[in-house]
């Protein structure tokens, strides 16, 4: 069984490109939760002797000697580790065309001269395709789980932050990066969550907050709970026919006893983007500027050169475009005399979008939009987009990733033969409620 999905894995990623990494002998418990089930791990968690570069040619030969804690425990409960899977280079992007130098770009599973969505291309590609029983653990910012998944065809929960540990992932930004899931079903997301959820004392951001029997809410009608409708999402942006899909399946919901509302989110579709990109982008020039060729990344001979132009030539060679882009700008809004006007304005502006979403919470158990704004694009379309086109393809998704709240992408139907996905968000530690309206779409 377990050679055989091993060569299945090798076969596709031939023809699409979804691992950096395929490990051939896997080694698993024999018992467990996940027993007979294999897992494939995003490239920027750690998995112990086996190379994870998080997509980046800076630490392409970088094989940690642990494992990272959700990695300890999927394995504990019999999961088999197949490979690491692409992505774009720290997680920098929606589309997955921004892999580091000298990696494959991921192609979509529906279309191969389109994107599989970023930045876990990789993940959702190889959880679509293979014929075995898989599920994805995978990691989101701004919207790398759910934007894949949707523009993949299958489920991508990203849960509240806090609720997994992020202990062994290698970061992009401290205060927004989440540990996830993708699968081909919603049974199969609720039994992970349960797996790897709950507080690990390695990690100072991991929550005490009780881990409950996920599963026990796919049992459970959504009678006469509240749904809101997040109507901004429904705007010009959005394509037509996502729209028309998106309507079919709220009334779905209404057949099922739920009670529907619009709702409107001001704050956050005004803000969120800008928001976003300046905190992920302060955070990840901070985080990236380890990787200088001293004690972390590439290195290269020192002689005959001052420390500015070796840490010049070390980060000039190994980072991609877009990595030196968000380096720069990220390093510019934190600069000393704008640090003020950008990342102390942002943080403030993050705080009344999670007071937005708080008071929404107080009529609704649930919110509801299009995952995506437009169907999975043509890879020739998405290089001709400028960086600010690029960044506005996750106005949906930055929201609930700013405010760290679970959300969850169900595959919702098919647009000119792509799949197009339904978001549904919840409150804080509240993926319970997600899962059990996401059980009713069908």
């Amino acid at each position: 069984m377990i050679k055989k999905a091993v060569e299945e894995c090798k076969k596709i990623n031939e023809e699409y490109h979804y691992f950096n990494h395929v490990i051939e002998n896997p080694k698993h418990e024999e018992k467990g939760k996940l027993e007979n089930i294999f897992v494939s791990v995003k490239d920027c968690i750690c998995v112990k002797n086996v190379p994870s570069s998080a997509g980046s040619a800076i630490i392409k030969n970088y094989k940690p000697l642990f494992d990272a804690t959700v990695v300890e425990r999927i394995k504990k409960e019999g999961g088999i580790i197949i490979g690491k899977t692409s992505q774009d280079e720290f997680g920098f992007g929606g589309f997955s065309i921004n892999t580091g130098i000298g990696f494959e770009i991921p192609l979509n599973p529906f279309d191969k001269e389109r994107a599989a969505g970023g930045s876990s291309g990789g993940a959702a590609g190889i959880t679509q395709k293979a014929s075995f029983r898989h599920i994805a653990i995978s990691e989101s910012t701004g919207g790398s789980i759910v934007n894949p998944a949707c523009f993949c065809g299958v489920y991508g929960l990203c849960p509240t932050y806090g609720r997994v540990s992020r202990y062994g992932l290698i970061d992009y930004a401290n205060s927004l990066d989440k540990i996830g899931i993708m699968a081909k079903n919603i049974e199969d997301i609720a039994l992970m969550l349960k797996v790897i959820s709950g507080f690990d004392e390695k990690e100072s951001t991991s929550s005490d907050v009780e881990v409950t029997n996920y599963e026990n809410f796919l049992k459970k009608d959504i009678k006469e709970m509240r749904i809101g409708i997040i109507k901004d999402a429904f705007g010009e942006g959005t394509d037509e026919e996502i729209k028309k899909i998106i309507k079919e399946k709220i009334a779905e919901l209404e057949k099922h006893g739920a009670i529907i509302e619009e709702i409107s989110l001001p704050i956050t579709f005004k803000y969120a983007l800008a928001c976003y990109y300046i905190l992920a982008l302060s955070e990840a020039s901070t985080n990236l500027a380890k990787y200088c060729g001293m004690r972390y990344g590439e290195d290269e001979k020192l002689e005959g050169r001052n420390f500015n132009y070796y840490f010049k030539d070390v980060r000039s060679k190994n980072f991609g475009k877009e990595a030196k882009r968000r380096i720069i700008l990220g390093t510019f809004a934190r600069m000393s005399g704008y640090r003020d006007a950008y990342y102390i304005k942002s943080a403030k502006v993050r705080t009344m979008i999670i007071e937005e979403y708080q008071q929404a919470f107080e009529n609704f158990d649930v919110l509801l939009s299009p995952t995506m704004p437009v169907i999975a694009p043509k890879i020739k379309d998405v290089e001709k987009l400028t960086p600010l086109q690029n960044y506005m393809m996750d106005i949906l998704t930055v929201g609930p990733n700013l405010a760290g709240l679970p959300h969850i992408s169900i595959p919702a139907g098919f647009v000119k033969g792509m799949p197009v996905g339904l978001m549904l968000i919840g409150n804080h530690f509240d993926e319970g409620k997600i899962l059990q309206v996401g059980e009713k779409i069908r």
